[in-house]
């Protein structure tokens, strides 16, 4: 063990990415960092971090923010519970730890969004705790050095995998330790076809000894996608467009959208030109296009998705729920990233 973290730790120092979040030990901005990261490649998530940084440069400024600006601000991240945990955390700090982040594990702990990962990763980093974090990176780099065919998603491999990488950061510096093992997974031992043979650990490695690199890691379960129809209708009326909220419990929670229906099955173009608009009476429509259908993938769903756009006369009874727009001020609202590929194509 001591050889892997040794040449892990020099492999590190030589070759670790030059990111703006590695110049500071303040928990807040590492904690920002963190939470983009999830689900995010971190080029993407590099001007989104300096962005929110600058608009929210202290817990305080976060928490006292509206949660539509938070969101608007997230706007193109995906996954938004993350932002709306952020702003709930940010309040908690304030009401609960006088507005400081806490420097406890259990404590980052409790905060609204953050796991062990998270946790362990701030832990770590800001205070020097010897928590270890176990990511994606993490699984692949030790299953295939040390062999471990356990799989990574079972409760008995999650165990094993925690117990060595607790084992591993003993009698180092955490937070430097936890960085390369992640960097090292994330540069070096990559998913598909990584460089065995200009890798430090190559010779050593298991995996890469046992041609098993392709093997490793192993995970017993498929993640199953469930399909979904979206039909967006566009409600113009020549002055204004109009939107409503997504409040259920679902996803782009608190986000804005055209007026929606969903169903369960794709629909032909002839099909929705039948169809009753649900909205508003039919003498006050007219549809004046129905748009090719967009696929858009998340991890769990993938949404099939379609525009109409109607044109509505001034007589047309709007539901009281949905929002009057300019449409050059649709800009100012939080939109899930999908409905943003349609109105680039609209030219708004």
């Amino acid at each position: 063990m001591q050889h892997f973290k040794q040449t892990l730790h020099h492999w590190y120092k030589l070759n670790k990415r030059e990111l703006p979040w590695r110049y500071t030990k303040d928990p807040y901005k590492i904690w920002i960092s963190e939470i983009i990261l999830q689900q995010t490649r971190v080029q993407h998530g590099i001007s989104y971090y300096e962005k929110f940084i600058e608009r929210f440069p202290t817990i305080m400024n976060l928490a006292k923010a509206n949660e539509d600006e938070v969101l608007k601000l997230w706007q193109g991240l995906g996954y938004y519970s993350r932002a709306r945990n952020l702003h709930q955390a940010a309040k908690s700090i304030i009401k609960n730890f006088n507005g400081k982040f806490p420097d406890d594990y259990q404590d980052i702990l409790s905060l609204k969004g953050i796991g062990p990962y998270t946790a362990a990763a701030i832990a770590s980093i800001a205070f020097g705790l010897h928590h270890a974090t176990v990511d994606g990176n993490v699984y692949r780099v030790l299953s295939r050095y040390f062999g471990i065919e356990t799989p990574i998603d079972s409760t008995s491999g999650k165990k094993f995998f925690g117990n060595l990488a607790d084992e591993l950061i003993l009698d180092s510096e955490p937070g430097m330790h936890n960085q390369a093992l992640m960097e090292f997974g994330a540069l070096q031992c990559v998913p598909k076809n990584p460089e065995c043979g200009n890798c430090p650990l190559g010779h050593s490695c298991f995996a890469a000894a046992n041609k098993m690199v392709n093997a490793l890691p192993v995970k017993e379960k498929k993640t199953k996608q469930n399909e979904r129809f979206f039909y967006y209708y566009l409600l113009d009326d020549g002055k204004y467009i109009y939107l409503e909220k997504r409040t259920a419990n679902d996803i782009w929670k608190n986000l804005y959208q055209f007026p929606l229906i969903e169903l369960d099955r794709n629909l032909s173009e002839a099909h929705i030109l039948e169809m009753n608009i649900p909205f508003i009476r039919s003498e006050f429509v007219n549809i004046v296009s129905v748009s090719g259908s967009k696929k858009h993938i998340l991890s769990h769903q993938i949404i099939h998705a379609r525009l109409i756009h109607v044109e509505i006369s001034e007589n047309a009874a709007i539901p009281k729920s949905f929002v009057k727009v300019k449409q050059k001020d649709i800009s100012k609202f939080a939109i899930p990233r999908l409905l943003e590929l349609f109105i680039e194509a609209l030219d708004f």
